[in-house]
């Protein structure tokens, strides 16, 4: 068990990053967590993001817009991480809304980082990531779904995505897709959902984080302009973006074990007596969590580290967030026994989540694979 240092008994001064998380806190508390349960039950909290980002939760992580000139991905997994302890779901959406400012940021592309980033980093529009299929497709699991023929200024793309999130009319997303023809090679360029010859659809019906906008996108002659490419050639840009991808998704999983171990804490009033005998008990719960912050927080100072040696890190880092989220969402429910199985009960919703941080991309099995081929490389 580590020894914690007490508190300091003078104030220190509010730094900017503490400004941040406490205008955050507010949204939380004032907007958000009167909407979770209608947000699991299906709701799309367009205005709660749009909050979140005028209070600063999208801009942190980019230099270009946080006033500190530094790629600060701490303080924007900081910011996540506080949303996801009240609501997961929307935890997911700022990941998702950091991830499409992400893009524009790591690109070349001046047009789209003076017209599309200064919206999204404000929250004044929104967006998703739609990598959960590329990344499979350079992981070796399944075929890339998205084919383009070249035009002298832009792109035709045609095939469906079926499932992507932090999505609504008029939202930005980034796509990578296969061009075929005379140069054909791998592009990812940033797209919006009210272009003609896209549609959306919600094809089905989830047994949790049905708020996240989340549908299946068809496309049909979707022409995209090539002042909207983000990667061409598409490896080195994956490249120098991807670790930010992975650690950035680390923020959901701390928030959301943090709200399981105060699930945990609030019960001990009541049941501590019997409580004792179950396992992954919240001090044991909160010593793996403050490891994996600590580790986290570690990677975040180096997040363009080329060396595999560092993306091996960062993939354990995001494998030991799901593994985490599932012990505490499942102590959770035990510590809270009946009480957590009711229909609006926290403790459960939170088990749904915690399952959603082990299968979304890149899923546990995925991580698993990616640290396979890392290893016998």
């Amino acid at each position: 068990m580590k020894t914690r240092t007490p508190m300091a008994s003078a104030t220190p001064p509010i730094s900017p990053d503490s400004l941040i998380l406490n205008q955050v806190r507010d949204v939380v508390r004032d907007r958000l967590a009167p909407l979770t349960v209608k947000i699991d039950e299906g709701y799309y909290p367009a205005e709660v993001l749009r909050a979140l980002g005028e209070a600063g939760a999208f801009r942190q992580h980019l230099a270009s817009h946080n006033g500190r000139n530094t790629f600060d991905v701490q303080t924007a997994l900081a910011a996540m991480d506080v949303v996801s302890q009240e609501c997961m779901s929307t935890g997911f959406m700022v990941w998702a809304q950091d991830v499409v400012c992400w893009y524009i940021e790591m690109s070349n592309n001046d047009h789209l980082k003076q017209t599309v980033l200064p919206k999204l980093a404000s929250g004044k529009v929104l967006g998703g990531t739609a990598l959960s299929n590329p990344m499979k497709y350079l992981a070796g699991i399944e075929p890339l779904l998205l084919t383009a023929t070249e035009t002298d200024d832009g792109f035709m793309l045609n095939g469906t995505l079926p499932w992507v999130s932090n999505l609504g009319s008029g939202h930005w997303f980034g796509s990578i897709f296969k061009v075929v023809g005379d140069n054909p090679r791998d592009v990812m360029a940033l797209v919006n959902t009210d272009w003609a010859g896209l549609e959306l659809r919600q094809l089905a019906k989830f047994c949790g984080m049905e708020g996240t906008g989340t549908y299946a996108m068809f496309f049909k002659d979707v022409f995209v302009p090539k002042n909207h490419v983000l990667g061409d050639p598409l490896i080195p840009y994956l490249k120098k973006m991807k670790a930010g991808f992975v650690l950035l998704q680390t923020g959901m999983a701390t928030g959301l074990i943090e709200g399981c171990i105060e699930l945990c804490e609030a019960a001990e009033l009541q049941f501590g007596h019997v409580n004792c005998y179950l396992d992954d008990r919240p001090d044991e719960l909160r010593e793996a969590l403050d490891d994996t912050r600590e580790l986290i927080g570690e990677l975040c100072t180096d997040v363009f580290n080329p060396k595999p040696e560092f993306m091996r890190r960062v993939l354990e880092a995001r494998l030991l967030g799901s593994e985490l989220s599932l012990r505490a969402a499942s102590s959770a429910m035990l510590h809270t026994g009946a009480n957590g199985y009711l229909h609006d009960a926290p403790a459960q919703r939170k088990l749904r989540e915690a399952y959603f941080v082990a299968i979304v991309t890149p899923a546990i099995k995925h991580l698993r694979k990616e640290l396979d081929t890392l290893a016998t490389a």
